[in-house]
Formats: structure tokens, C-alpha cells, sequence
């Protein structure tokens, strides 16, 4: 599904198509256009360059372009923040890479931070959307019917995956068109940095062959970025409940920390703290050890 070298156009195309004349401050006596949104003479036009240029952007023939032309696009395309720097990225001069695998590795702080915030549901992802590790409450919360060490195993949960092909994990979503949005956005965003990582291009591949719901939605190549969320569960304990998902970035790592909370005194706060109650009912196996997981 990623289009490789020609992912820059592909997105101008999207931006452009979805841009009207009338959105843009063009007068335009035609009523019926064959095209949507603009065309790309107009958008050309708009933006101060040529329509030869700009034709050779969108058609892959040209891989990169200066950031005062990408400014530009960006105005002219009416693109907010979080769209203009991924446009900067897609258009960012790279070389040819072999194939890599990036290897996620959990730093033992981010561990340990997780093991004494046991009262807040908490997870932890990389840029492929792999679930590196979750505390116990996170793991009731977003995935009890998986193994709570699920994390530590060779095969790692996804969220993409979970929330597409998962019955159990995309019941829990009230929202989950919203979620689901969000996560393609996420992976269209990696796949921009990280145009080399072969089990990326692996997992958005599976995912649009598997499930017409993600490739329609990465089809029409959403961008996001959004560090709070309010979340309406359904979850199979404690019912429907409303969290707040706060998400941390790890930039070093390129990983996130994602805590979902509720306002004290809430009935929210009491479904969590029922949640957490329930836990101590169970019995679980004790952890792996730091010896244990380390690859």
C-alpha cells in the first residue's frame, strides 16, 4: 500500500482533490468540473510555481522539493500543522536504503515508570503500533482476553492489528471510527520516517488485504497528531466508560506511553478502581524477569 517513491504526490493529490475552488478564492464560471477539488494548473497558480513542475511532483518524477515550494503547497493547500510536516518529510531528499528491520527495545526505566503508576492503565507502543509493554491495568483495560505477557513474547500484539481484525479489541471502541482514524494516520506518518523498515511495509500490507476498512481509510491518507483523546469504552467488566488517553512521547526511543484516566469522584474513576479490584481477584504468574527479556 505505501507507493514508494511516489508517496509525496500521492499525497498532494489527495490535499489537492480535496481542496474546492470556492475553499481556495477562486471565482470560477464552470459549474461542472471533471475533476475534483482543484486542478493543477490552479493549485500551480496558487502556489507560485510552475505547472510543469508541479505536475512532475505529483506524477513521482520528482522526489523532493525546497522548503520555501513546500511552504507554499502547504498554504495553498490550506494543510494544517500536523499535514505541513508530513509533507516536509515525504518531500525530504533520501538516499536508496537496503531493507532494515528497526528492533524495538523497551528501556528498564520505562518498565519500572510503568510498574508504580499501577492505578492508571498504561501502554506502551513503537512507530509500528507493536505493544512493547503494558501494566496490568492497562493490559484489563485494552486486551484481557490476550496473555498479560504478551508483550514479552516473539510475536508482539499490534494496536493496527488488534483494531482491525481483533473482534474482541474493536468492540471495545464506542469511537472506534475515530481510533481507527487516528491509527492509520499514525502509520502513515512512520512509514514517511522510516521508508526502509520491511516489517512496517509487512504490517500495512496485511492490514489492507485483510481488512477493506483500513484500506479504505488509508486510501484516503489521513494526518494526525494529537496527544489527548477522550475515549468511550465498552468494556466486558465494568460496562461503558468515558477515559481520557493521554499520550507521551519517548522521542529518543520513538516510542509512546499511552495513560488513560478519569476525573476523580466520577463514576469513571469508580469503573477503574472496580477494574483495578477485580485484578487483585485474579492470580497472574509473576512477571519475566529484566534477565528474561532481554533479546
Amino acid at each position: 500500500m505505501n507507493d514508494g517513491a511516489n508517496d509525496l504526490g500521492g499525497f498532494l493529490r489527495s490535499r489537492r482533490e480535496r481542496l474546492t475552488p470556492r475553499a481556495a478564492g477562486i471565482e470560477s464560471g464552470v459549474t461542472h468540473r471533471r475533476v475534483p477539488g482543484l486542478r493543477r494548473e490552479e493549485l500551480a497558480e496558487l502556489a507560485g510555481v510552475s505547472v510543469g513542475y508541479y505536475t512532475r511532483l505529483e506524477q513521482g518524477a520528482s522526489g523532493s522539493a525546497s522548503d520555501a515550494v513546500i511552504d507554499a503547497l502547504a498554504t495553498a493547500l490550506q494543510l494544517d500543522r500536523a499535514e505541513h510536516e508530513h509533507l516536509r518529510t515525504l518531500a525530504t531528499p533520501r538516499r536508496q536504503r537496503r531493507p532494515r528491520v528497526y528492533k524495538s527495545t523497551l528501556r528498564p526505566s520505562v518498565r519500572e515508570l510503568l510498574a508504580v503508576i499501577p492505578t492508571t492503565p498504561a501502554i506502551v507502543i513503537d512507530h509500528r503500533t507493536d505493544v512493547l509493554a503494558w501494566n496490568r491495568l492497562g493490559h484489563a483495560l485494552l486486551a484481557s482476553h490476550l496473555d498479560v505477557h504478551a508483550p514479552d513474547a516473539r510475536t508482539r500484539p499490534n494496536v493496527a492489528r488488534m483494531l482491525f481484525l481483533d473482534p474482541h479489541h474493536r468492540a471495545l471502541y464506542r469511537d472506534w471510527r475515530a481510533k481507527a482514524q487516528v491509527t492509520v494516520a499514525a502509520l502513515h506518518q512512520a512509514v514517511a520516517r522510516y521508508p526502509a523498515d520491511t516489517k512496517l511495509e509487512q504490517l500495512v500490507g496485511h492490514l489492507a488485504v485483510e481488512s477493506a476498512d483500513f484500506a479504505r481509510i488509508w486510501a484516503r491518507r489521513p494526518v494526525r497528531t494529537c496527544s489527548y483523546y477522550l475515549r468511550e469504552l465498552d468494556h466486558p467488566v465494568v460496562g461503558r466508560v468515558t477515559l481520557a488517553n493521554e499520550t507521551v512521547s519517548l522521542s529518543d526511543d520513538d516510542q509512546q506511553i499511552g495513560l488513560f484516566y478519569a476525573r476523580p469522584g466520577t463514576s469513571d474513576a469508580d469503573a477503574l478502581t472496580l477494574l483495578g479490584q477485580s485484578l487483585e481477584r485474579d492470580s497472574f504468574p509473576a512477571p519475566p524477569s529484566e534477565k528474561e527479556n532481554a533479546r
